[in-house]
């Protein structure tokens, strides 16, 4: 742990207190979260779309079910 006490454990508490707050306030802005989804699957659906597909089964296989 740091002297300024932002280190606790296994954790800094104020960025993910940090990250948890932005998350948030980005997933409630519904019009970039929908125009992001659009363009995700454009990505689908274009020219990366194996090498992007190739990368979410990659990770698949390292989850724990």
């Amino acid at each position: 742990m740091t002297d300024d006490g932002k280190w606790k454990g296994e954790g800094n508490y104020a960025a993910a207190r940090q990250y948890d707050e932005g998350a948030t306030a980005h997933a409630k802005d519904k019009d970039k979260v929908k125009a992001e989804a659009e363009a995700a699957k454009k990505a689908l659906d274009g020219p990366e779309g194996d090498a992007l597909k190739a990368a979410e089964d990659e990770g698949k296989s390292h989850a724990r079910s």
